[in-house]
């Protein structure tokens, strides 16, 4: 079985999504997060569906959910979620700071 797994960037990206949108109102919150979580869920299946990103960093796809966007690579187990960022942001200086030399090396993980 296919399944996801979070970076922990976009463990903290979830977590001010949902507070910013709790600001507001918690049931959106839960909404939003639910919808997201439902597509990666398809993503970790249909991993294919999302677009190519390699301008970005070698093997990264993404894939829009509402105001966010998604952005994974693949790996044996399904995807990986490297970030979740909102479709206004400049994300070329994101991934130029934050991921590119990890994207596409699992052994990043192993080092910590």
């Amino acid at each position: 079985m296919s399944e996801f797994r979070l970076s922990a960037l976009a463990e903290d990206d979830l977590t001010a999504i949902w507070s910013y949108v709790a600001e507001y109102d918690e049931r959106t919150a839960d909404s939003q997060i639910d919808r997201i979580v439902e597509r990666l869920v398809m993503l970790a299946t249909f991993h294919s569906a999302g677009r190519s990103r390699d301008e970005l960093a070698p093997g990264l796809k993404s894939f829009p959910v509402d105001r966010y966007v998604l952005f994974y690579r693949i790996i044996p187990e399904g995807i990986e979620v490297i970030r979740v960022l909102h479709g206004s942001r400049d994300v070329e200086p994101i991934f130029a700071d934050d991921v590119s030399p990890d994207i596409g090396d699992d052994t990043a993980d192993e080092e910590e």
